[in-house]
């Protein structure tokens, strides 16, 4: 029971991790355009 756990664990993480960081880096560029645009308007 508590293997079987663990295994679905580990695979929610690795798929959850890659997820994040897409996530995390959507954001980023977010952010920077949006700071260039603030540069580039003022």
């Amino acid at each position: 029971m508590k293997e079987q756990e663990k295994q679905e664990d580990y695979t929610f993480w690795t798929r959850y991790k890659r997820y994040a960081a897409n996530e995390i880096l959507l954001y980023a560029i977010m952010v920077i355009g949006i700071i260039l645009g603030i540069i580039v308007f003022s």
